[in-house]
């Protein structure tokens, strides 16, 4: 398994480390899994939507959702369900 991570996700990395009870958002599975070894909290886009919902930022996910799916964010099928089962809406 290759550990190599880019600039941006290292240095989101170390600015964690150095803010203890800091929230990393990162989407990139790689960069997520070594955040959770080193211990740090971490979130990702469809985390922060949900949070949104809840806290009345913004009404609905689903149209958030279409529009990153539609400038090639990957999300699946799966993945998909659960954000809006989460977020208390339907496909």
């Amino acid at each position: 398994m290759e550990l190599e991570l880019d600039l941006g996700e290292s240095s989101a990395i170390a600015l964690a480390l150095e803010n203890p009870n800091s929230l990393l958002i990162i989407d990139e599975k790689k960069g997520r899994k070594i955040a959770k070894a080193m211990g740090i909290d971490v979130t990702g886009t469809l985390g922060i939507l949900i949070k949104a919902k809840s806290k009345g930022v913004i009404e609905k996910v689903k149209p958030i959702l279409d529009k990153l799916e539609s400038a090639n964010f990957r999300i699946s099928p799966s993945l998909r369900a659960s954000v809006l089962k989460q977020a208390g809406e339907k496909d």
